[in-house]
């Protein structure tokens, strides 16, 4: 899954920046950011890989952490 952030305009004529949905796609993404921002218009879309969580360390890596 990748993250997707959007800036927006919404149908009042304000600006929202880096709202951030996490979705397969892009058009997915815009279907979520559209059900929560109604007749909005996307000024601009950036897609970031998601993070990925750190595998759980062993001994010796936890070890090597609090040594830092």
């Amino acid at each position: 899954m990748n993250k997707y952030e959007f800036n927006i305009r919404t149908r009042n004529g304000q600006r929202v920046d880096k709202i951030t949905i996490q979705a397969v796609d892009r058009d997915t993404a815009e279907q979520r950011l559209r059900q929560m921002y109604m007749n909005c218009e996307i000024l601009d879309c950036a897609e970031r890989p998601a993070e990925t969580r750190q595998e759980n360390l062993d001994v010796e890596g936890m070890i090597n952490l609090i040594t830092k």
